[in-house]
Formats: C-alpha cells, structure tokens, sequence
C-alpha cells in the first residue's frame, strides 16, 4: 500500500506486482510496480513507476485492499515482459482460481488491440492449441515438447486401460512426467513398470522423466524427445 500512495492519486499495483498479489506470478525482487493514469517522469526507490495517459477505469480493481490492475490487464502487462512459459502458467493459475477462464480472456483482447503482449496471449490461447494444465509440471513439460518438434498432445487420456499424461497416437509415443510427491513407494514404482510394460507390448514407445528432470534439465529432456520424435517419424 505504501508503494502505491507514494504515487498519489489514480495509482495502482501492476505487472508482476500485481500478478504477486493475484497469486499468478512473482513479483521481482526489490521492485514494486506500479501504474500511474497520467503522463509524467516519476521516480520513487524500489519503485517502477509506469505512466499511461489515461488508466481506465475498467482496467483497475480492489484486491485484498489495494488498488491493483484487473487479472485480464495484469495478464496483458506481463504477457509483454515474459515467456511462453510464464505467461502461459499464469493464464492457466488465473483459470484455476477463477480469475477469468480462457474464454472470457481470449474474447476480452479484442478491447486491447495493439497493446503489447496481447499477440503473445492470443497465440497461447488459440483455440486449435490451447489445453488447460493440471499442474505446474504439464506447464513445465509443454515448451519442451513443442521445441522438440512435437505436435500437440492429447493429455489425461486412457490408453491400455491407464490414464496417460501425454499422448502421440501418431507417433504411437506416451510420456509420463513424475511429480515431487508421488512415485515414490516400492508399489507405486511397480504399478509405473507394469503400466510402461502394458504400452510397450502394445507396441507403443514410453517415456518417463521426473520433475528434477524437467525442471531442471531441460535441455536434456528436449534432446531425448527430438531423437525419439525423428526416429518414430521414420517408422
């Protein structure tokens, strides 16, 4: 609150401040920012202070107290200051804490034509791409798999009887991405072998990678893909 009322009149919490406080991004360390509805060089320490002719009215709203730009203008700001990656996990947490759906948003970017990010936003929800993620790691894992040369997967299908987190029916290829807190018990463990048996004697390709994998290694799991995607292709 302080940082916004240093700004005075017509100021409120924006970009990755305000994805913080909506609980859809990170705010940067040691930097608050701010928008203001006017024009003007304004400076405040640990503050980035943004102006804008005009701030409607529309776009500004009162979350927990503070004046803070709406979930669709905060996706807007920050679709022009981040990745794929970001923008698109906080589209699906903005979904998740019904902020505003896909939907809602996709058609609501037709009031912000010409505004930066908007191109970014519409290309993740394109219609003919665009799938909700469950969780954190499907987020993580999607990137990897478009830059591998992968088509768009079907995801939380049955395949054999088991429930599946990705799947290339083309490629006949089915790839499960482990979380931090399950897979983890010897029965667990073997109920995962005996499911990648079941899809390999049906003659599909499994792959398996843990979330330090995906998180953190990524470069190799984009690799592993690429070579396995190029060599079911010339099946």
């Amino acid at each position: 609150m302080a940082a916004v009322l240093a700004c005075r009149e017509g100021a409120a919490l924006s970009h990755r401040s305000a994805a913080a406080l909506w609980g859809i991004g990170r705010e940067r360390r040691g930097r608050i920012d701010v928008t203001i509805g006017r024009r003007g060089k304004h400076s405040r320490p640990g503050i980035q202070v943004r102006s804008r002719p005009s701030l409607p009215e529309d776009d500004v709203t009162v979350h927990r107290g503070l004046p803070v730009t709406t979930p669709v203008r905060t996706l807007v700001d920050i679709a022009a200051e981040v990745g794929w990656g970001t923008i698109e996990r906080a589209v699906n947490d903005a979904d998740k804490y019904d902020l505003v759906d896909p939907e809602t948003l996709r058609d609501a970017l037709d009031g912000y034509r010409g505004v930066p990010g908007v191109r970014l936003l519409r290309s993740i929800l394109d219609k003919h791409t665009f799938r909700l993620s469950d969780t954190d790691l499907e987020v993580l894992f999607r990137p990897l798999a478009r830059a591998a040369g992968l088509p768009e997967p079907l995801t939380k299908q049955m395949v054999n009887d088991y429930e599946v987190d990705f799947h290339w029916p083309e490629l006949g290829l089915v790839v499960e991405t482990d979380g931090l807190r399950y897979h983890r018990t010897p029965a667990s463990q073997s109920r995962d072998r005996r499911r990648d048996q079941t899809h390999t004697a049906a003659g599909l390709t499994t792959l398996r990678f843990s979330h330090y994998q995906v998180k953190y290694e990524p470069a190799y799991v984009r690799s592993v893909l690429a070579k396995v995607t190029r060599h079911l292709a010339r099946r």
